[in-house]
């Protein structure tokens, strides 16, 4: 870091290297800007290091456990499968070293600089930039807010070696013999679902009456099956009242149905939501506004009511998804490159790497009806496909939500192995004014899930042919 009392100056300087502000910087450096990015941690964000990365990994590693122990049905009997954990977090890292040492082979690639340390905005276009040795202040014509998010810690539950937040649980050295859940959304259902499968004993607990409260009713129930059939424990309106810790384990505290009731585990694991990361950053400096959640107030361009200064991601109104803040990096890179960008949410896809996965876009079948607009609801089951078939993963369903009056594919909802990725052919067809018919004579390979998409489609248009309409 160069140290004086003579500003750097730069077109751009993004605040953040997570999925929101590293792609924010290499759309704006390809825009012709100059781009400064800061980073106080580790490049890549929370998604990258601690994140939407090394969960999946883990879940995935969890799910090829569990598959070796059960697929007796398809006439594969495995005896004596062991978890080398040790092993699988090595893995893990790896994975999460290759994406990030990728990150920053991609900025500098786009001629970046990459600057490490806080930031603290002296003004509107003006930041200080401080290490433990340093410090450096930065002029920029344009600036973008990056800087994410961090879990919430509640009341009786400071987090320790017992008490963990997601990115403890994904560090563990040891496969729990028992794990309570406090907070059944989708970060605590995924982590529950992975231990679950290593043979961890998993108690869910809920302060809602539903567990992943974001998606319909008919896909969690999907879930909550699976779950129960994995000796998963799912307590729902129930409150975590406190913690009691000893060398090996808890005890847990909660109450539900008018009871105080307690339940022992070996760790408990906090997801109760994330808070926004915009304290100690100087904002009333510069005069950025937020609201009394501590999110910055953005208009449809992420600009913020400081004219030059923009805000993505985790910080802004929303979802907390990494695809969220890439997308929104890309609209903000593009305002300040002079090009008539705005956001729109519509095609944003929400997806939960729970068994089956979940996957939604665009309006559900109850909010197209809430805004009064009448739909075409077209539900496909997976056990009516060949290939769910052939992978012996047949619970599920895909729904088509489309206009009544003309067919227009306005939303999709699937809940099934693979769901992932064949949420995105659906998001494709809501941005491009897609109708069902559109999906329908378009030729899917067979035999493959995506044709579960075109038979929701038939079935949207009247004319389905392997259910009977």
């Amino acid at each position: 870091m160069v140290v004086g009392d003579f500003p750097i100056e730069t077109d751009t300087l993004v605040v953040g290297a997570g999925p929101g502000g590293y792609v924010a910087a290499i759309r704006a450096a390809q825009l012709g800007q100059k781009v400064t990015i800061v980073e106080k941690g580790n490049l890549g964000g929370v998604c990258l290091n601690v994140g939407c990365i090394p969960s999946k990994a883990l879940i995935s590693a969890a799910h090829r456990y569990e598959t070796a122990q059960h697929s007796e049905d398809m006439g594969i009997k495995a005896e004596n499968v062991t978890v080398d954990f040790s092993k699988v977090q090595e893995w893990k890292a790896g994975v999460v070293k290759k994406l990030t040492g990728g990150v920053e082979g991609l900025l500098k690639g786009n001629k970046v600089e990459i600057v490490r340390g806080e930031a603290f905005f002296v003004d509107s276009t003006n930041v200080k930039v401080m290490d433990e040795k340093s410090s450096q202040t930065y002029k920029f014509k344009n600036a973008i807010l990056a800087t994410g998010s961090r879990p919430i810690e509640i009341k009786g539950f400071k987090y320790s070696e017992r008490v963990l937040d997601s990115t403890g649980a994904l560090s563990l050295k040891e496969i729990p013999e028992k794990l309570v859940v406090i907070g059944g959304g989708y970060i605590g259902t995924e982590l529950g679902t992975a231990y679950a499968n290593f043979g961890t004993k998993v108690t869910i607990l809920e302060g809602t009456d539903e567990i992943l409260g974001g998606f319909e009713k008919q896909m969690t129930a999907v879930v909550k099956k699976n779950l129960k059939k994995k000796g998963v424990d799912i307590i729902t309106n129930a409150m975590a009242k406190g913690v009691e810790e000893s060398a090996d384990g808890v005890v847990v505290s909660y109450e539900a149905k008018g009871e105080t009731l307690t339940v022992e585990a070996d760790y408990v694991l906090v997801t109760v939501g994330r808070r926004p990361n915009t304290d100690d950053l100087g904002l009333e400096q510069a005069g950025v506004e937020l609201t009394e959640r501590g999110l910055v107030k953005i208009d449809k361009q992420c600009r913020t009511n400081v004219s030059n200064i923009f805000a993505i991601g985790d910080i802004v109104e929303g979802p907390p998804l990494a695809h969220k803040a890439s997308y929104e990096g890309k609209i903000a890179a593009e305002v300040i490159g002079g090009h008539p960008a705005e956001i729109d949410y519509l095609g944003i896809p929400a997806v939960c790497f729970t068994e089956p996965e979940l996957a939604s876009v665009g309006y559900s079948e109850k909010e197209a009806k809430d805004e009064g607009i009448e739909v075409v609801a077209a539900k496909f089951p997976f056990a009516a496909n060949g290939r769910a078939l052939a992978l012996n993963q047949t619970d599920g369903f895909l729904k088509l939500v489309t206009r009544k009056e003309d067919g227009l594919v306005i939303g999709a909802q699937i809940a099934g192995t693979g769901a992932s990725d064949m949420i995105a052919e659906l998001g494709l067809a809501i941005e491009a004014g897609m109708t069902a018919e559109d999906i329908a004579m378009t030729i899917h390979a067979h035999p493959t899930l995506g044709e579960i998409s075109m038979e929701a489609a038939e079935i949207a248009i009247g004319m389905p042919i392997h259910v009977v309409k």
